[in-house]
């Protein structure tokens, strides 16, 4: 099947990203947008932009008879969802089968399995994948949460069935915090997700976040390319990552390769995922599988040279994979750091505003994905990530020294606009950080949170 027209259901950089690999094949792109996102670069770039959600910028993105009216009235034969929005909705996969359009993505059945975190979970144990001790499905009461509690014992973490992006988790340390974080977590999840359900799982304070990205087609073949270290996170969302994961033992890393490539296999993935790891002194352990490309997938491209995007593409119009296991070898490490319009300094408020100047940087081997540029309004209505800059070398402490070198370029400019910039340059010079000692708590540690 070739497709002629993607119709790209997401905005920012990820919509210029793909808007890019798209042309890159001859195929032509339709934007869609909201009010707030009229001016903005993925429009721009697009073939045809549609406006949807007119009045109600905050919901466009997730408007799916919005998004498939655009798509039949432009004449595209296909979908990709990017991350968040409509990514990982069986039923917004759906609709699209129903309308004769590809969803690049999973089959609708897989996401809604492998969507509901706690239902990955059980699928995953099943496939032989290790897990933290948790609650085996779902916790509906007070009672539950308390007898679930006094097995798996503290800390713990209440995580949302339908959660995603670091939203819809509380840490709890000891008993008297139990009722009161699992109602809270319930509500946030209903907030959140429309979903209030929840689940227990053991919290490990000194983890690494370790994924691996894997890439699987319609005709049998699953692929791994790597692990991710996304350990530099606050509040559980992730500033910086890297490829490989340095200190990593290697019979560790082989390991979670295969378990991701295993899990993948037997829940008949197709496209692109990425299977999410705790690393821990007992090994490794299972986490969630995000059915979508992520936000660090340049990393892996850098390292492993393979467009994912375009693998994607490819793999919802019904081609086979082009390469083979051994055929996909790393070379040296990349790293990428999110730049975001917050201000660190108080508590990563998010800072919209004008951007008067703004200059990315450049040089060899340094990739900036952004929808940013001078005279853009920044708006309050999404998230705040302005700007990924990758930086690959032959060696991690090269790779790390380019990034500073690339960050210290960077230009962001205007009224009450401020970056993570100077946190991310803090970050790179920490002697924790430098020599690969880090893990999911570093940044609270050093920042005294």
């Amino acid at each position: 099947m070739t497709l002629d027209t993607v119709l790209v259901a997401n905005r920012g950089e990820i919509a210029l990203r793909v808007i890019r690999t798209c042309r890159e094949m001859g195929i032509r792109t339709v934007a869609v947008h909201s009010t707030a996102d009229k001016d903005s670069a993925h429009v721009r770039a697009a073939d045809t932009a549609v406006q949807i959600g007119p009045g109600m910028p905050r919901k466009s993105y997730l408007s799916a008879p919005a998004v498939i009216e655009a798509a039949l009235r432009t004449g595209a034969d296909a979908i990709h969802p990017g991350y968040g929005f409509l990514s990982e909705d069986p039923d917004f996969a759906e609709i699209c089968a129903d309308n004769g359009l590809v969803f690049i993505g999973p089959r609708p059945e897989v996401l809604s399995r492998l969507g509901d975190k706690a239902v990955a979970r059980a699928l995953m144990t099943d496939a032989g994948l290790p897990v933290l001790p948790g609650s085996p499905g779902t916790v509906d009461s007070a009672t539950e949460a308390t007898d679930l509690a006094g097995r798996i014992g503290f800390p713990l973490i209440i995580k949302a069935a339908a959660g995603g992006g670091g939203r819809g988790m509380t840490v709890v340390r000891q008993t008297c915090d139990l009722l009161p974080a699992y109602r809270q977590t319930r509500a946030t999840a209903q907030a959140v997700f429309g979903d209030n359900r929840v689940y227990l799982e053991r919290f490990c304070d000194s983890a690494r976040h370790i994924e691996v990205q894997v890439l699987a087609d319609g005709h049998g073949k699953v692929l791994h390319l790597g692990e991710r270290d996304c350990s530099v996170q606050r509040r559980h969302q992730k500033l910086i990552e890297e490829s490989p994961a340095p200190g990593l033992h290697p019979g560790l890393s082989e390991a979670m390769a295969k378990a991701a490539v295993r899990g993948a296999r037997a829940v008949g993935y197709t496209g692109a995922g990425t299977f999410e790891f705790l690393v821990h002194d007992e090994g490794f352990s299972f986490m969630e599988m995000n059915c979508r490309i992520q936000v660090e997938h340049p990393v892996t491209e850098a390292v492993f040279g393979v467009d994912l995007v375009r693998e994607q593409i490819k793999v919802a119009s019904g081609e086979e994979l082009r390469f083979e296991q051994q055929d996909l070898l790393p070379r040296g490490t990349a790293v990428e750091c999110r730049v975001n319009a917050e201000d660190p300094a108080r508590n990563f408020a998010p800072c919209p505003g004008l951007l008067e100047e703004f200059v990315p940087p450049g040089g060899p081997f340094v990739r900036v994905d952004t929808h940013g540029y001078a005279g853009w309004r920044v708006p309050s209505q999404y998230d705040s990530l302005l700007a990924k800059v990758i930086a690959w070398a032959p060696e991690r402490g090269e790779a790390l020294d380019r990034m500073d070198r690339a960050l210290a370029e960077f230009r962001v400019v205007g009224p009450g606009v401020h970056t993570t910039i100077p946190l991310l340059r803090d970050v790179l010079a920490d002697p924790v950080f430098r020599d690969g000692k880090h893990n999911t708590s570093f940044l609270d540690e050093r920042r005294g949170d």
